[in-house]
């Protein structure tokens, strides 16, 4: 099979362009100005759009933007996407550059780049067929786990539709199907400041927060299974451990630690947050701070068939380690299409995304969102 793409119909010198400038922008959890200003750029983009009607949200601190045709509040495609990228130490890095045909910057394949096609892509859409039942999301909390972004919309806002694209996971031709879900948890204990020459005198928080997550990673390294290529079995990983003390001569008064916990259905949040509690046993004191069950998306079929066309490759059907905001919709029994143009080097300073890739991606939306809503092209 051959593609069919063509990669000067899609508009590759407004995306690049786009994206560029939205990576400029440090828009981190912590930079809530910058947060800001990264929605004012879209907003400039979007309201030169005919027709569309634009609503800002607000949860927790952080913004969050829709748009859609001005008569409706439910559109029949939604494409969904995240403003919000990782803090990194120098703010300095937030710049990018063309190498090799891509894109390269912090942010820039996770995801500004598919916030610059989606918005490109909504004006292709409103201009060819005005009032077309398509409408764009873009959050700002995703880094952090996206409850005052696309949980606060699909949740409190009230938001729905018919089918979401959210271009945040997998690859062109490898569709995610489902994700596992996710709990960040605080491990905390508590003691008695005392002198290190005498440990027999007090107990030590930072050993009790020591041997719990020995006892963690024990139970979960017994339930890998390495001939599963997906790694489709739970994971808890240590990510942060810390006291208060800062002097080498004292045991700390109280310790904590950090755990971002993975798991596969049937499990669930409860069941897995119950598991880590007898593990550490009653000593350390476990918090949740992020609780998500896992997902199932349930792409349309006809996705798949647009891409095979125009990538002249099988589209494979896979299960992400990793997590997005689909879960949020998919909870609402609402399908999800989640794939992405060539990205890599995430969360790295030379972050990237390919451009030619952009361009296809672009088109196979296109095509499908056409062929789905029957506009006769």
């Amino acid at each position: 099979m051959t593609s069919d793409f063509s990669p000067t119909s899609a508009p590759i010198d407004r995306m690049v362009a786009l994206t560029r400038d939205l990576v400029q922008v440090p828009s981190t959890e912590h930079r809530p100005e910058d947060r800001h200003r990264v929605f004012q750029i879209c907003r400039n983009h979007l309201e030169s759009i005919p027709g569309l009607r634009l609503d800002m949200h607000e949860s927790g601190g952080f913004e969050s933007l829709v748009a859609m045709p001005a008569d409706q509040s439910t559109p029949e495609i939604l494409l969904l996407g995240h403003l919000d990228v990782i803090d990194h130490p120098d703010v300095c890095v937030y710049q990018s550059e063309i190498q090799g045909g891509r894109i390269v910057g912090p942010g820039a394949g996770d995801m500004k780049g598919q916030c610059a096609l989606m918005i490109e892509l909504m004006r292709a859409l409103s201009l060819s067929h005005p009032g077309i039942p398509v409408g764009i999301a873009l959050t700002s909390d995703e880094e952090r786990g996206g409850e005052h972004g696309t949980g606060y919309l699909f949740g409190e806002a009230g938001l729905r539709c018919g089918l979401a694209i959210v271009p945040d996971g997998g690859s062109m031709t490898d569709l995610t199907v489902a994700e596992k879900g996710i709990l960040h948890l605080r491990l905390s204990a508590t003691g008695h400041e005392g002198h290190a020459a005498r440990p027999w005198l007090t107990p030590n928080p930072l050993l009790l927060i020591q041997r719990a997550l020995a006892a963690l990673d024990t139970h979960f390294s017994a339930l890998a299974r390495p001939e599963l290529a997906d790694h489709w079995y739970p994971t808890c990983v240590p990510t942060i451990c810390r006291t208060r003390n800062d002097t080498i001569n004292c045991i700390p008064a109280e310790a904590e630690a950090f755990v971002d916990l993975r798991f596969p259905a049937p499990s669930t949040c409860e069941e897995m947050l119950a598991e880590v509690r007898r593990i550490v046993g009653d000593e350390v004191q476990v918090e949740m701070l992020v609780g998500a069950e896992s997902s199932i998306l349930s792409p349309d079929p006809l996705y798949l068939e647009v891409t095979e066309q125009l990538t002249g490759s099988p589209v494979r059907q896979v299960r992400a380690s990793g997590g997005s905001d689909a879960r949020f919709i998919a909870q609402h029994g609402i399908p999800v299409i989640l794939s992405r143009p060539s990205v890599g080097n995430l969360h790295g300073t030379d972050e990237w995304i390919d451009i030619e890739s952009m361009g296809l991606y672009f088109e196979i939306c296109r095509s499908f969102m056409e062929r789905r809503l029957r506009l006769g092209v």
